[in-house]
């Protein structure tokens, strides 16, 4: 028997790598590896595996799609379902999130996995197989949105004023499904997954904390998800390259001196210094950046004044800033300020600008490693039909999952859940998202099926570095 870390035993031998505290390096391919890939691929192919079918395609083909078939039986439906409507009752802001931690652990503590816990506040890292390389992470956030539900029905937020609005209830519950998926297996899994559970995703803070605590330490690669609403169900849409880009905001208070809207001579107006600037600002993009790489400057926030006849000392201005490539990011980072601070002192008055109003970091683009992507197909094609995988063109929104690819090769791609019957979902951050369940299985099978396929192809390539995250465990 051996027990982990969070108290748990389990009658397999203690993995061999950082839950070992006397192995520091993995074990690599051997022949103890070949006999227990047999094993594992005899589990998810009825056909006898001979020695010249061990690594074929038609035997590989058939690891995601029995993955589906599991996914897909009853119990483990019923049980997914459930999962996700209570995480749906109770949604949780990001770094709040301590209700969805303790179900994931509750749940992980059934499935004898072992976890690391807290990380980054409430996340939570889960782990299944040998302890030793190759290491593949596969991560789900699990934080709500600020904003009342209008959806009427059974399993409505309970929580006034928050809600799953994004999915994130449904990527928790997907994540859990795979690991149930792969645990039921672990014995025969030659390298191991790190099942991360993030928080604070909306405010782009929470995947930046878990880099910090070392969450990625020693693992080669990491996949994520977000369901689509626009998109069918059972197909997946993404690219290789540039997927979301960077992001960040700002915020500039612009001072001028208040007075009677009668006699504008007396005042220094902020209301129209800071017209000015909203339109400066637009040229950024029009007239200074190339029309071939996108690029988005908006302002959405304008306040000042509470009466019709007083001009304000000051005005608030805030907004957003969006770009593909570091050099045009860190390009309108200079070019806001300057164009801010520029035209304030045109019109008489001073500016001072905030780049990081609530404290949330820039976020950088979303790269999708074209290795992986190539692997991605493979392994969906093979579990969806080659036809239900669409390449999408880049967007301007942007994803935290961002500062996983940017440390290590990363892979991140929608799963459609709209159906014939629907001409349209709600799309996420409305009051009125809905999630498609039965999109919850076709989650769970890819999640596990990139992993374990991962694990079957590719060699080790890691080794663990004294006193990281994984070895504590």
């Amino acid at each position: 028997m051996y027990k982990y870390p969070n108290g748990i035993e389990h009658s397999s031998c203690p993995p061999n790598s950082y839950f070992s505290d006397d192995t520091r390096i993995a074990k690599s391919m051997g022949l103890c590896k070949c006999v227990s890939l047999i094993f594992f691929l005899h589990i998810f192919v009825p056909t006898p595996i001979s020695s010249t079918s061990f690594l074929s395609p038609e035997v590989l083909a058939q690891i995601p799609v029995n993955f589906l078939d599991r996914a897909n039986k009853p119990d483990l439906v019923d049980w997914m379902v459930g999962i996700r409507r209570t995480i749906h009752e109770n949604p949780e802001l990001g770094f709040e999130e301590f209700v969805t931690s303790k179900l994931i652990r509750t749940e992980l503590d059934k499935m004898n996995i072992p976890y690391k816990y807290p990380v980054a506040v409430t996340g939570v890292v889960g782990f299944i197989g040998t302890g030793g390389p190759p290491f593949i992470a596969l991560r789900a956030d699990m934080d709500a949105l600020a904003m009342q539900e209008r959806v009427e029905w059974e399993h409505k937020s309970k929580v006034p004023g928050k809600m799953h609005a994004c999915g994130h209830d449904a990527h928790v519950t997907m994540l859990l499904g795979a690991a149930k998926l792969l645990q039921e297996n672990h014995h025969e899994l030659q390298g191991t997954i790190v099942l991360v559970f993030q928080p604070a995703e909306e405010e782009g803070g929470g995947a930046k904390k878990m880099l910090e605590a070392g969450v990625l330490e020693n693992v080669d690669v990491i996949f994520g998800l977000h369901v689509s609403a626009d998109r069918p169900i059972g197909t997946v849409a993404s690219r290789p390259g540039p997927l979301f880009a960077a992001s960040g905001f700002f915020e500039a208070v612009i001072s001028g001196k208040g007075g009677h809207a009668a006699i504008p001579q007396d005042t220094v107006d902020p209301v129209f210094a800071a017209s000015n600037v909203i339109i400066s600002l637009q040229h950024l993009v029009s007239r200074e950046a190339d029309p071939l790489d996108a690029q988005v400057v908006t302002v959405a926030k304008f306040q000042g004044g509470g009466a019709f006849n007083v001009i304000p000392d000051s005005v608030t201005i805030g907004g957003t800033f969006r770009a593909f490539s570091k050099e045009s990011f860190v390009q309108l980072i200079q070019r806001i300020e300057e164009v801010i601070t520029g035209q304030a002192s045109v019109q008489r008055c001073n500016a001072t600008i905030d780049f990081h109003p609530s404290g949330e970091p820039f976020v950088p683009v979303t790269i999708n490693n074209k290795d992986l992507h190539k692997h991605f197909q493979n392994v969906a094609g093979e579990l969806l039909g080659t036809q239900n995988i669409k390449e999408m063109q880049p967007e301007m929104g942007a994803e935290d999952f961002s500062f996983f690819a940017e440390a290590i090769p990363g892979y991140y791609f929608y799963l459609g859940m709209k159906t014939e019957t629907q001409e349209k979902l709600e799309s996420e951050h409305s009051p009125y998202f809905t999630v498609n369940e039965d999109v919850l299985p076709y989650g769970a099978a890819l999640h596990a099926s990139l992993a374990a396929r991962y694990l079957v192809e590719y060699q080790p390539k890691s080794t663990l570095l004294k006193g990281s995250l994984h070895e504590e465990l």
